[in-house]
């Protein structure tokens, strides 16, 4: 089996380090065993006089490499550290295993064509697990649909450990304390985030700060005009940013969409515009911003 600059010429594209290495048996635990609990690991049994060897690590290094991370490969020479090609009863080589969580899971013998080399690296490395980040994102997310931001809280802390710049768990953080009615650290939090970085949550908070800082104090004067005047669209429009700013978005739509039926260009389209700001406060993706872009589109259309 090839060592780069050894028994094989280098490759082209130089593998991230860690991503392939020289095994031991007393590493193999360590390399192997535990690493293969996080990432899919490769290991390659050859040995210095094994023509077949030759051909295919070079092979299986490229695959892998290609794989960005997704599998490591670990080379190790049977004539130097028999101990596990013994205990996999390893009789011929080249021979490769693959193992996951921790176990093995698959494996070849023989130099194989490169194209189902790299077929086997694909299909092992469709079986890492997923990022630990994702999952932690995903628990936050839904604690935060359900209410309980003291788990969306630790969720997202967890993710920004790791990675403080985060953006999915920025704009998720922000969320819990806009949710919680702590605007100010919200906004902390959010100017956090990286310039330019994008994300829909983030987003979302961004806009749900703004409609806060915009809005009016009171509502009473509005209503009282209203309920005098059903037909005054500065009344209504006021109201509904009063009631925006308050986290009350679905009652702050439904005033805006009354606005635009009856005058859709009312004030230079206002109320339009302030619409599309409540629909990126709840988000683009939820239920609200979706019955509200159907219940827009009938008015603008009819």
């Amino acid at each position: 089996m090839s060592l780069i600059g050894e028994n094989s010429a280098p490759l082209s594209g130089a593998a991230p380090a860690g991503l392939i290495k020289d095994g031991t048996d007393a590493g193999f635990m360590a390399d192997v065993i535990e690493a293969s609990r996080e990432t899919p690991v490769i290991v390659d049994f050859w040995a210095p006089w094994c023509g077949p060897c030759k051909q295919l690590g070079p092979a299986i290094e490229r695959a892998v490499t290609a794989a960005k991370g997704k599998v490591k490969l670990v080379k190790i020479d049977i004539d130097q550290h028999p101990q596990f090609a013994g205990q996999l009863r390893v009789q011929s080589i080249p021979a490769v295993f693959a193992f996951v969580g921790g176990r093995p899971v698959d494996g070849f013998t023989g130099a194989l064509p490169e194209s189902q080399i790299k077929a086997f690296v694909e299909r092992l490395a469709a079986q890492a697990p997923a990022d630990a980040g994702d999952e932690l994102i995903a628990v936050g997310r839904e604690a935060l649909e359900a209410g309980d931001l003291n788990t969306a809280a630790q969720a997202f802390a967890r993710v920004l450990q790791a990675d403080p710049q985060d953006v999915r768990a920025l704009g998720g953080m922000a969320k819990v304390y806009l949710e919680g009615g702590d605007l100010e650290r919200a906004a902390e939090i959010a100017a956090m985030a990286p310039e330019g970085a994008k994300d829909p949550g983030l987003e979302s908070v961004r806009a749900a700060l703004a409609l806060a800082e915009a809005a009016p104090a009171e509502t009473a004067a509005f209503e009282a005009r209203l309920a005098a005047d059903p037909a005054d669209h500065e009344a209504r429009f006021e109201l509904a940013r009063a009631l925006a700013g308050a986290g009350r978005l679905d009652t702050a739509m439904d005033h805006l969409l009354q606005i635009i039926a009856a005058d859709r260009d009312w004030n230079e389209g206002a109320a339009r515009a302030q619409l599309l700001t409540v629909f990126e406060a709840a988000g683009a993706a939820s239920d609200l911003a979706r019955q509200g872009r159907r219940r827009l589109s009938a008015i603008l259309f009819s």
